[in-house]
């Protein structure tokens, strides 16, 4: 069941609003270039166990369980789960859960958080807080992997962020949080405003995270959605995607 009261995470409404609708958006349409390459950055193969946390309504997990990867994705909004669930292919699964306390120990082979799915929507926080949403559900993802196991987050590039300021968006540079006030549209079309909250991050960010939780950071390239390739970052894409994994423990 959904969260009530001030449980519930602010995004839950936005996901309520958008249904299936969420679908129809142009960034979604990637979805098989995206996972094409993250199956070999991660060095996936039928067989291997995913988690996709922040999977909404489980498009890049829908993609992977075809390819014969055995996927379980996570959500905070229950409708999204819903819409996951129904249809689902042979080998995907989706549970309701907030992000930022997976319960998962030594399970997967690799993790997934992409098109700020969970990592990134941490919301209005003070200055002194604004990491710790996203190290708990970094922290979370590093946990959930067998030693070895590997994960690929995308965070919302704050130089581009900044570059490309729209009158519609209100950055704070104290937090690193673009707050844009907007429209979403519902399945038959009507429109609701929305609040949308995204925490915006630099490569040293995303390169210090992921040491902070105990992650052996990879590879940092700049992505735009549909388009995940091996790209030193930049000022001219929307996206940062990490690639990192878990140490093996020490030996003896």
């Amino acid at each position: 069941m959904p969260l009530t009261g001030s449980d519930r995470h602010w995004f839950e409404d936005v996901a309520d609003q958008l249904g299936s609708a969420y679908l129809r958006y142009s960034f979604t349409r990637g979805t098989d270039q995206e996972v094409a390459s993250l199956v070999e950055a991660l060095e996936l193969a039928p067989g291997s166990r995913v988690l996709d946390v922040g999977c909404g309504p489980g498009r890049h997990a829908h993609a992977l369980a075809r390819l014969g990867i055995e996927v379980h994705g996570v959500d905070i909004s229950a409708t999204f789960i819903d819409l996951a669930s129904t249809g689902a292919p042979p080998g995907a699964s989706f549970e309701r859960c907030d992000a930022r306390a997976l319960a998962f120990d030594g399970e997967f082979d690799a993790a997934i958080s992409l098109c700020q799915g969970a990592f990134g929507l941490g919301g209005p926080v003070p200055a002194a807080d604004a990491l710790e949403p996203d190290r708990a559900v970094l922290g979370g993802m590093r946990r959930a992997l067998r030693p070895g196991g590997r994960v690929a987050v995308t965070a919302f590039s704050s130089y581009f962020q900044v570059r490309y300021l729209e009158d519609h968006d209100a950055f704070d540079a104290a937090t690193g949080v673009n707050h844009e006030r907007t429209e979403v549209r519902d399945p038959s079309g009507g429109v609701h405003p929305a609040d949308l909250w995204t925490t915006c991050m630099t490569p040293r960010e995303l390169r210090l995270l992921a040491e902070v939780v105990d992650l052996v950071v990879d590879d940092c390239w700049s992505v735009t959605p549909g388009d995940y390739r091996a790209r030193p970052p930049d000022l001219d894409h929307p996206e940062l995607l990490l690639l990192a994994h878990r140490p093996p423990p020490p030996a003896g």
